[in-house]
């Protein structure tokens, strides 16, 4: 059983360790994300302003 559980915690970790499973970076999100902004999906709520874009143009990066 404990064989069982070993395999399994290390299928997780080669599953987690794949390419498709981990969230690509952006140049506008990182970029966004350094000057202390947030990325939004839709208008940036109230008292924040669109002062550029996320995740290749799919986000808005919002600020004061």
């Amino acid at each position: 059983m404990k064989l069982l559980y070993l395999l399994f915690a290390v299928f997780l970790l080669i599953f987690k360790a794949t390419s498709g499973s981990a969230d690509s970076i952006f140049p506008d999100t990182v970029e966004c994300k350094t000057q202390g902004k947030f990325c939004h999906a839709g208008p940036c709520p109230p008292p924040f302003s669109v002062s550029g874009t996320c995740h290749r143009g799919m986000l808005n990066c919002c600020s004061r």
